[in-house]
């Protein structure tokens, strides 16, 4: 009877809270999207499991990290009968511990952008410039959600109890939710917001998976009939030197001009420069794909298990979900302003679809453009045109983060 009523009391099933099946019900929902309606499964899947694992009863068990991960370890000095003294370190978690140190060390989002660099061709950005300018569109949903994160914070802490409003930090790093950008998002939060991050991060990533049902319906509203019809004459060729020197130089003038943008843009450099140098090619299969993979797959899982039902289940969680879809919204809409602009100043050149890559969801956004363009011509290929404003985007708000952290970082 004893080993029995042991085996009893360690069944979980006995210590669920309703904060946790909420949480679950929210795990299962992103899984649901993941694996059915397979928006970014990559990501989403192993931030489900790694969320419901993180809500069972008795965590620790499973080695999560909870908020220990913002501990350092302790080091015991234990001094024997001999007058020996042995060195014994006491670490606060298990393996999700250390996989989320990659997050909270920073180390995990310079690395995806070396990836990126890798996976990514800047001719188009190079060939168009003006894609610079619909780029920087993207980021009015920046803006708007770091003054609605300021403006809430000087009015709700009247209202309700216990919410105490956002500082700068916490505004700039819910704001660059509208980047639309993951790694950069997590860069920016893990410096300024280490306590809001896996929130900040969920909603970046799932959003990022509803691109297409936040983004289409405002791209329909913001055009017409004709400008949706515009077929883009192909963009000139871009040579190797060009291509070559493109990533040294960006990464020399933003280490002289924003060097908190260093970490990224740098690496984001150094893996396109082995894209193009035409020598190091054996590097390229490893960078798009094997260590991108593992490098999301742990990023998925710290994400995750660090959202519990007592950091994710109160208002505050609520107003970052509300302000990274205004981001969203607000980010696609100012692309396509950007470009309709273009459109009349071009004489009817630029189709104010592509206007919606303004946004770093990098190639989902365009591959939305390249879908409602057919949509309505089917002999319309904006897949291309749109990769412009996207990569510009990218470049774009890597740069706005470390502006982010010069300006607001301790």
């Amino acid at each position: 009877m004893e080993f029995i009523q042991r085996f009893v009391m360690g069944i979980g099933l006995f210590e669920l809270t309703v904060p946790s099946l909420i949480m679950m019900t929210i795990a299962l929902i992103l899984l649901y999207v993941g694996i059915v309606k397979k928006h970014e499964p990559l990501l989403l899947v192993p931030i489900s499991i790694a969320m419901i694992m993180a809500n069972m009863p008795m965590p620790e068990i499973l080695n999560l990290p909870g908020f220990s991960a913002y501990d350092a370890p302790v080091i015991e000095y234990l001094v024997g009968v001999d007058g020996v003294i042995t060195r014994n370190v006491v670490m606060p978690g298990g393996l999700m511990y250390f996989i989320y140190q990659g997050i909270y060390l920073i180390i995990f989002p310079p690395l995806i952008f070396l990836c990126l660099g890798a996976m990514t061709d800047f001719g188009p950005v190079l060939s168009r410039p003006t894609s610079v300018i619909i780029g920087l569109g993207g980021q009015l949903g920046i803006i708007v959600a770091f003054a609605g994160a300021l403006l809430l914070s000087n009015i709700l802490p009247n209202f309700i109890e216990g919410f105490y409003g956002f500082d700068v930090g916490q505004a700039a790093a819910i704001g660059k939710i509208g980047s639309s950008d993951g790694p950069t998002v997590i860069f920016l939060a893990s410096n300024l917001a280490p306590d809001l991050l896996p929130i900040i991060a969920i909603a970046g990533y799932s959003y990022m998976a509803l691109v297409p049902a936040i983004q289409m319906p405002i791209m329909k509203w913001l055009t017409t009939d004709k400008e949706r019809v515009i077929v883009m004459p192909p963009p000139p060729k871009v040579s190797k030197k060009v291509k070559i020197l493109f990533p040294i130089v960006t990464t020399v003038v933003t280490l002289l001009l924003i060097p908190a943008a260093g970490a990224l843009v740098g690496m984001m450099m150094l893996g396109n420069l082995i894209r193009e140098c035409g020598v190091t090619d054996r590097y390229v299969p490893t960078l798009e794909m094997h260590l991108l993979n593992v490098l999301t797959i742990l990023i998925g899982l710290a994400v995750g298990a660090s959202a519990t039902a007592e950091a994710m289940l109160n208002i505050t969680t609520i107003l970052v979900v509300i302000l990274g879809l205004l981001a969203f919204a607000f980010g696609t809409a100012g692309g396509v302003l950007i470009a309709k602009v273009l459109c009349v100043v071009t004489g009817g050149k630029v189709n104010p679809l592509i206007g919606n890559a303004a946004l770093s969801a990098m190639p989902m956004a365009a591959r939305v453009s390249q879908k409602m363009g057919q949509r309505y011509n089917p002999e319309n290929h904006l897949l291309m045109h749109a990769m412009g404003p996207t990569v510009a985007s990218t470049i774009i708000s890597a740069i706005a983060a470390g502006v982010f952290l010069a300006l607001f970082g301790g």
